[in-house]
């Protein structure tokens, strides 16, 4: 350590070091704390957002093909005397998730057409719409 005539004067290293440290926590509470993120990250966060929207669209669309089919009344009470893990498959069985153009399988829509359907009291009656509140 150095001093002078006021007081303690850092050498070259000590302020190397210094700088050095700062930045790695400047890094790590950005990290962290400050809500940064990788671009790989990012693209992650954001093809999970697409799945997940795509999933909430197909989704009410379900919903509305099953609510307005011939026989919903009799399709709900079997959707909801099935276990959890069994209700996706009846709802792709059904058809309800086709959507005309599309011939892959949109990831968790039969799950979130359930869980809707699943939620309803009763059937909205024909002529309306179908409306699907979240609880």
């Amino acid at each position: 350590m150095q001093y002078d005539e006021d007081g303690y004067r850092p050498t070259k290293s000590v302020w190397a070091w210094s700088v050095v440290g700062a930045s790695a926590l400047t890094v790590v509470l950005g990290f962290t704390w400050g809500g940064w993120t990788t671009s790989g990250r990012a693209a992650v966060m954001a093809d999970i957002a697409v799945r997940n929207a795509k999933a909430d669209l197909v989704a009410g669309i379900c919903v509305h093909n099953f609510v307005t089919a011939s026989d919903a009344q009799e399709n709900l009470k079997t959707l909801q005397a099935k276990s959890s893990w069994q209700r996706d498959d009846f709802i792709t069985d059904g058809g309800w998730t086709n959507i005309a153009g599309i011939d892959d399988t949109i990831t968790n829509a039969a799950d979130a057409c359930a869980d809707q359907l699943v939620k309803m009291k009763e059937l909205p009656q024909s002529g309306g719409d179908a409306a699907v509140t979240d609880s």
